[in-house]
């Protein structure tokens, strides 16, 4: 039974049949509330050549990602190849995956809102507003619960039919007009600097955004340990995301061709704003409740799509990052409230509540998506494909960068001056180029970071759990010179009255020369070659810490557990762990190593014979 099963899940049917399920994850977890609506904004505004403008960046940036990702994950066999990439990658731009998904998914919420709810007219809004603000958290945060990573695809196919439901209704109760749409005469706007003022920080912010969206990452690594190609599953994704934009946006046209053009509302900056034509154009009187009820519908299975998406992505990544950091506030709050996308989506939902009462618009959120992030996913693009500086990240100049090109996109966009708004958005891409390739680079991104002293991990081994005995070497005899479990290099001895100090106690000082001797001894194994006389570097530490938990005392069996945990360009971070003969752990901590010439003692970047060596045991 069991050669039956697992036959069946590796036939090329169910590899098929998981493409496109999971392709329709993807699609449906992209269709959020800016590739929505602001379809239906540029086609009124550029025509069929603005919706194309619009469709073909947004469905190749979508790709893209897919392609990339899987040639990441196939760097390295085995099914959590990409997970453990994405562990030690993302550490730097945790932050800025918290503030990407918060944006994404108040700007969600908000278009549900202001473009979907606002114009049929319920009054008052100081009832309606919460109201259904509240409905769309609660339908999101339901879902999200309801369904895990593994098991999304299976309730995403059930929206997907319901969304085509919705679109067959919609056309059959349209007919031919719907068709006529796509036949409008289309704008040929080359020299329209408008229109390149929005295409252009489109396509730069479209082609990197996947990059920094957690439901992307968490859908590819799950396909990865379900051995779907991703590429695949992608290629399957950007084509349907581009069916559902190209439908809304024929709808738009159909529109035009009707009275549309009088649902166009001029807004701030007198720029005309089109998102909600479609909702006021099928609520006019006489309502067709068909007609209205499947739009409706279709919208909101679109956005519920992305909201549950969203809540078990930020579930997955407060999960992840509260496991891993040893900050001690995580100690004082429960671990449930942690780890819940809940006061997270609270806080987009009150975002977009406010937004929505004031009558802002969906272009104020499309702002930090076209400059803030441009900076954060273009160094983070780099820094999968380059063993150098971008290794780390100069958080205040990134920072500052992305705040300014978003005034100067703001400026341009109030001032309606769109060279403005194109510089803006190439501006924090040409600035992290410029950090990669100015002189002095290293120098630039190794002070003054918060990530040498702490580098970021590519696997997870948790600690021995107490209560274990650590075991010999698998020879069955205890190897003086030490032995690995696993990538923990391990050495283990009987502490003596030289170790004490006067009290009985091993001497605090101690547990440091252990480390030190452990360190030796891995170095010997992973280096056997290693002459001191003949080498053109030295290797020195940087820093050591050190953490005591435990004492012990003389005649205990100890074992000193060794292994690298990370490194950058110039830095290779160890961790260590203490253990008595009984398990309990006696202290813990982590060192920093440099590497300088053997002629000169300048530092240099970690050698080749090095990394050749330590590699093996991340």
């Amino acid at each position: 039974m069991i050669f039956m099963a697992t036959s069946t899940l590796s036939s090329p049917r169910f590899r098929f049949l998981n493409v496109l399920l999971w392709g329709n994850t993807v699609a449906l977890s992209w269709v959020w509330g800016l590739g929505l609506f602001f379809s239906v904004q540029f086609t009124v505004e550029f025509g069929l050549t603005g919706l194309l403008t619009f469709l073909i960046p947004n469905c190749l940036g979508l790709f893209l990602f897919g392609l990339v990702a899987d040639h990441i994950a196939k760097r390295h066999p085995g099914s959590e190849s990409l997970a453990a990439f994405f562990n030690n990658w993302s550490r730097p731009f945790r932050l800025v995956f918290f503030l990407y998904q918060i944006i994404a998914i108040s700007l969600t919420i908000f278009a549900l809102i202001r473009y979907g709810w606002q114009p049929l007219g319920m009054k008052p809004d100081s009832l309606y507003l919460p109201l259904t603000a509240l409905i769309i958290l609660a339908a999101g945060i339901l879902f999200g619960e309801e369904f895990s990573i593994r098991r999304i695809k299976y309730s995403h196919a059930a929206f997907l039919t319901l969304i085509i439901v919705c679109v067959v209704i919609i056309i059959s109760e349209l007919g031919s007009p719907f068709l006529r749409g796509i036949h409008r005469p289309s704008l040929l706007p080359t020299h329209d600097w408008n229109f390149w003022g929005y295409v252009i920080p489109i396509c730069i912010g479209f082609i990197v955004g996947p990059w920094l969206d957690l439901q992307q990452w968490q859908r590819a690594i799950q396909m990865r340990r379900e051995n779907t190609s991703i590429t695949a599953s992608y290629a399957v994704g950007a084509t349907l995301f581009g069916a559902i934009l190209l439908f809304h946006g024929i709808l738009a046209l159909w529109a035009m061709e009707g009275s549309g053009a009088e649902f166009i509302q001029k807004g701030l900056a007198d720029y005309p704003y089109a998102q909600s034509l479609l909702t006021r154009v099928f609520s006019q009187p006489p309502v067709n409740a068909w007609l209205l009820g499947a739009y409706l519908v279709f919208l909101g299975g679109c956005i519920l799509t992305t909201l549950d998406s969203g809540y078990i992505a930020l579930r997955w990544f407060f999960q992840a990052n509260a496991s891993q950091s040893k900050n001690p506030i995580f100690a004082l709050i429960p671990q449930k409230l942690i780890t819940s996308p809940i006061p997270t989506f609270i806080l987009c939902a009150l975002i977009a509540v406010i937004g929505a009462a004031i009558g802002i618009e969906l272009e104020y959120f499309m702002i930090f998506f076209a400059t803030f992030f441009v900076g954060y996913s273009a160094l983070a693009i780099g820094r999968a494909f380059m063993n150098g500086p971008v290794n780390v990240i100069p958080q205040i100049k990134m920072f500052c960068i992305g705040s300014l090109a978003v005034v100067i996109f703001a400026y341009g966009y109030f001032l309606h001056q769109p060279i403005f708004q194109i510089l803006a958005s190439l501006l924090p891409l040409g600035y992290v180029i410029w950090l990669m390739i100015k002189p002095f680079t290293g120098e630039d991104f190794t002070t003054d970071s918060e990530e040498l002293d702490q580098p970021a991990t590519v696997s997870v081994v948790p600690l021995t759990p107490v209560g274990t005995i650590l075991t010999p070497s698998p020879g069955g005899t205890h190897d003086i010179s030490g032995h690995f479990e696993e990538k923990w290099f391990v050495h283990s001895f009987i502490a003596t009255y030289a170790d004490t100090n006067s009290v009985g106690n091993v001497y605090f000082g101690m547990y440091a020369m252990w480390v030190g001797k452990t360190r030796e001894l891995f170095f010997n194994k992973v280096m056997p070659k290693f002459n001191l006389k003949e080498t053109p570097f030295y290797i020195l530490t940087r820093s050591f810490e050190h953490k005591f938990v435990r004492e012990t005392k003389e005649f205990e069996t100890v074992s000193v557990k060794i292994r690298v945990s990370g490194h950058n360009r110039k830095f290779v971070t160890l961790e260590h762990e203490i253990y008595d003969s009984t398990g309990n752990i006696l202290g813990k901590g982590s060192q920093s190593l440099l590497f300088v010439s053997s002629t000169d003692y300048k530092m240099i970047d970690i050698p080749g014979d090095v990394m050749g060596s330590f590699l093996a045991y991340l």
